[in-house]
């Protein structure tokens, strides 16, 4: 995983107000804490935020008013329900060789078995535990021919190295199931037809 830098400005100013002004220039609130330190409030700029934000769990280098470096991981993100621009970010302080635990986004690939069968993701990410410098980006799962009942647990999918499960392994994360409700609507319609012929 590759860290992306970023330049940030401490910020004294706090409240709606405040916040708008920031967005108004086209930059992010932010709050980056972790390590038993106190929250430090900050301001990024916000393109260069939202490219970051793309990559899932994206490490970032904080080079904060020109005089410190950090490094932190994305913890949550607010962004505005309609426009979809960043309103806040909260960044979680990581160091080199830390574990963290994170999400990381499950992908399927492959065909299921025919017959009209449905995949379910149960889970759409996988919580693991990885060196925060190797975050890996997400997990491939092959679903090829799985038939209706067929589930895929945490503990079948293959981690890349150096991550570990941070949930029962027993958990289900895809499962598949019959496509009955469309068949049985159906069905009913074609015996109304046949009721009224």
């Amino acid at each position: 995983m590759s860290e992306v830098k970023i330049s940030a400005e401490t910020r004294s100013e706090f409240g709606k107000g405040a916040a708008r002004r920031i967005r108004r220039d086209s930059k992010v609130p932010g709050v980056l804490y972790g390590h038993g330190s106190d929250p430090l409030h900050l301001t990024l700029p916000g393109h260069d935020l939202l490219l970051a934000l793309r990559t899932p769990n994206v490490l970032i280098s904080l080079d904060i008013d020109g005089k410190s470096n950090e490094l932190a991981i994305p913890k949550s993100v607010v962004r505005d329900p309609i426009k979809g621009y960043l309103e806040h970010v909260d960044l979680l302080l990581v160091k080199r060789g830390e574990k963290v635990t994170v999400e990381i986004p499950v992908h399927t690939e492959g065909e299921l078995a025919a017959g009209g069968n449905l995949l379910e993701h149960v889970l759409n990410a996988l919580p693991v535990e990885a060196e925060a410098t190797h975050i890996p980006e997400s997990v491939t799962v092959s679903i090829e021919g799985l038939e209706a009942g067929a589930s895929v647990l945490a503990k079948d999918i293959t981690l890349p190295s150096g991550s570990t499960l941070a949930v029962d392994g027993d958990a289900v994360v895809l499962q598949v199931l019959a496509a009955q409700a469309e068949e049985s609507a159906a069905g009913e319609a074609a015996a109304e037809e046949a009721a009224e012929a």
